[in-house]
């Protein structure tokens, strides 16, 4: 990395500012050629973190009046020296100030390459560079807090103990290979096993939170499913608190997917409404029904609203039957029953009462999509949960290789045998913080971010 790079960090349009970073060892030296301080004097002290006043020029023509913001290697974001351009907010202004940057020996930073040098430096690891994006694209404050406690560096903590406990327990293998002493055979087996027991339940732990954190980051795909007329496009509109979805006595109306994200209890629905489930001869409902079943196959949470009072349909049964540990049950219109009905379980799902016309039964629905996504965790806990699936991917492997070095323990099987399945948990670990990572695995990561990050 010994060019410097360019680019515009803010959104592309017309704003108040548009800010410009340079990153490299040539950072200063580019800046110094076009920068004249209105305080020459302060600026030539080449304080750190410091804001400047002056014009940015093109040889000794004008662009613009400027604020810099001079950051010095190794105390910056990307562990280089940094200069921030912060200049009026026209994409003409800001394209000049980057073509004489490129003139002055600066080239257009690729996705990501903010960052990427960030971690290439030591300044961040792939846990805390995956939680920038992250926290760009986070869309409710639980989200924004899942990610600033990977970003601040506590998941990386837990996943670096992890690796310290697997590496000691391959250091240990090895050293049982190169130095073997028969006499104390079984009490080094006993050890190996505490060893591989320690490393897997600090896995376990990472990932017992790992689905709350997967919805906090990226929502819970919810559908909601009933047999026509029962109140599902009206249950759509009253949560997103828009008439989104048409809403007729007519049956049949929902013929396609409608969907729509809508924040819950701080928790992200992506809603997904569907044409009501019944038997029907007309060939473009049919199509929406056939989408329907397909919905409720890939959704994480269902809420299935019947008519309060009445006998479940097949169709209705049937969803109870194969999806119960998804399911929730709203029994719409319980102001036309003399008495309502209780909130009650059976089996794995749960039954509301509910009414969308009378505002009946939210709060309750609040409070069990809760439950279900928290599942025990404490909503004011502020320890760090996984929720990326290429971190919980690897994870799951690495855990699956200490499980089967320990089948292969508890049968017997010689060590530099078992051995093979620790290193593989430790490299598979290893990818996870990035110790030990592929540069086509870098270059999928970090082309995701935006030019200027």
């Amino acid at each position: 990395m010994d060019d410097t790079i360019v680019a515009l960090a803010t959104s592309f349009g017309e704003a108040s500012i548009h800010v410009i970073r340079l990153s490299g060892p040539k950072a200063i030296e580019i800046i110094n050629f076009c920068f004249l301080p209105k305080n020459k004097v302060r600026w030539e002290r080449q304080e750190n973190y410091t804001l400047y006043l002056g014009n940015f020029r093109d040889g000794d023509r004008v662009i613009d009046e400027v604020l810099i913001s001079r950051m010095h290697a190794p105390h910056s974001f990307t562990g280089e020296d940094i200069i921030e351009i912060s200049c009026h907010g026209g994409l003409f202004v800001a394209q000049k100030v980057i073509e004489t940057c490129l003139k002055k020996g600066a080239r257009l930073a690729e996705a990501g390459e903010f960052t990427k040098r960030a971690f290439l430096n030591g300044k961040l690891d792939l846990v805390q560079a995956e939680a920038i994006i992250d926290l760009i694209s986070a869309k409710n404050e639980r989200s924004v807090d899942l990610a600033l406690s990977q970003l601040e560096g506590g998941l990386s903590a837990k996943f670096l103990t992890l690796r310290e406990t697997v590496l000691g327990t391959l250091a240990f293998i090895e050293a049982g290979i190169d130095f073997p002493e028969d006499d104390v055979e079984e009490l080094d087996r006993e050890a190996l096993s505490i060893r591989l027991e320690r490393g897997i339940k600090q896995a376990e732990d990472l990932l017992q939170g790992s689905k709350t954190g997967k919805i906090l980051r990226e929502g819970l795909l919810t559908v909601i499913v009933g047999q026509p007329n029962v109140g599902k496009s009206s249950l759509l509109n009253a949560l997103i608190q828009e008439e989104r979805a048409i809403v007729t006595d007519i049956p049949g109306t929902t013929r396609d997917e409608i969907r729509e994200s809508v924040n819950i209890g701080g928790i992200l629905l992506q809603l997904v409404d569907t044409a009501g489930i019944r038997k029907s001869l007309d060939p473009i409902e049919k199509i929406g029904i056939e989408r329907t079943w397909k919905a409720v196959e890939k959704a994480e949470l269902i809420l299935l609203i019947i008519q309060a009072g009445k006998e479940l349909s097949s169709e209705e049964q049937k969803i109870i039957e194969l999806y119960s540990e998804r399911v929730i049950v709203l029994m719409n219109k319980v102001e036309l029953l003399n008495n309502y009905p209780q909130i009650c379980r059976f089996k794995n799902e749960v039954w509301l009462p509910f009414s969308v016309q009378k505002e009946i039964g939210f709060d309750a629905l609040e409070e069990e999509v809760r439950k279900r996504v928290y599942q025990g965790i404490s909503e004011e806990s502020k320890e760090p949960l996984l929720s990326n699936i290429r971190q919980i991917s690897a994870l799951r492997q690495g855990l699956e290789g200490l499980k089967n070095a320990r089948t292969s323990l508890e049968a017997g099987i010689p060590w530099d045998i078992l051995s093979i399945d620790v290193r593989q948990a430790l490299e598979d670990l290893s990818e996870i913080t990035g110790q030990n990572v592929q540069e086509s695995l870098l270059e999928d990561i970090f082309t995701r971010f935006c030019i200027g990050k």
